[in-house]
């Protein structure tokens, strides 16, 4: 079985098939579907459409492009919704100065809170980092060792510098088609070596489709083309590591198994 550990199928981009994908996914054997939110408004919208799937979950978050939306958030926001069953995770979150630098410090002030929500739930976080890596493990290492918590890198394409302080804080790291392309090739030796017990594989849909499909939506059900690429890297079967990255997604996401 796979499992698409971050994917957004309640964007807009799916309002006329979302039925028809979810479908799709299921065909090729994707078993288990976290549904990401981005934008604490959509949550309602989010569980209800978990309830009437048993295998899809969602997190309680808000992307860091929307951190001036939120700026006074507190964790006791976000901890309003991890009672639910649903709700498996804390994010998506993080920072992102590609495009959002001028909210950098309601992007900082936003995360403190999240990481305070995952230290108090004990749900994992799920960081979305882009060209912040510094910022990044400062704030991350500094609340660490106040009080420990989980968490994963999804998407990732940053440094290994990033990469090894986050497993040395025990965190998980998601690869997406974006391993696929052509031009990832220090991306794919990056995931070579990140130990087999701390990956996982995400489509990021409706983004960042992997090659074959690249330029088209993305899908849960591409996730087997990454899980492909990333089989070969490890040096084992596509059976295998859908077998792996799945159980590593019920051992962070350990909620998700109850």
């Amino acid at each position: 079985m796979f499992t698409d550990s971050h994917c957004h199928i309640n964007a807009g981009d799916f309002d006329t098939d979302r039925e028809d994908v979810l479908q799709r996914s299921r065909e090729m054997r994707v078993d288990y579907v976290m549904d990401v939110c981005d934008d604490i408004a959509d949550i309602p919208k989010l569980i209800k459409f978990c309830e009437s799937h048993h295998h899809v979950y969602t997190s309680a978050g808000v992307h860091p492009e929307l951190a001036d939306k939120y700026p006074y958030l507190q964790a006791d926001r976000l901890l309003e919704w991890t009672q639910h069953p649903k709700v498996v995770g804390i994010g998506e979150c993080g920072l992102d100065y590609y495009y959002n630098a001028d909210i950098k410090e309601h992007q900082l002030r936003v995360l403190a809170e999240h990481i305070k929500a995952a230290q108090k739930s004990g749900l994992p976080l799920i960081i979305h980092n882009r060209d912040s890596d510094e910022d990044m493990m400062a704030l991350l290492g500094e609340a660490y060792k106040k009080e420990k918590f989980r968490g994963e890198l999804h998407c990732f394409s940053s440094s290994e510098k990033l990469a090894e302080f986050a497993l040395s804080i025990g965190f998980y790291i998601s690869a997406s088609g974006i391993i696929t392309f052509k031009k990832s090739e220090n991306l794919r030796r990056l995931f070579q070596d990140i130990p087999n017990d701390r990956i996982l594989i995400e489509t990021d849909s409706p983004y960042l489709a992997p090659v074959p499909h690249r330029g088209q939506r993305n899908e849960p059900s591409f996730v087997v083309n990454t899980a492909e690429v990333l089989a070969g890297l490890k040096n084992m079967s596509v059976a295998a590591l859908a077998e792996l990255t799945t159980q590593n997604f019920l051992t962070l996401f350990n909620k998700a198994g109850d």
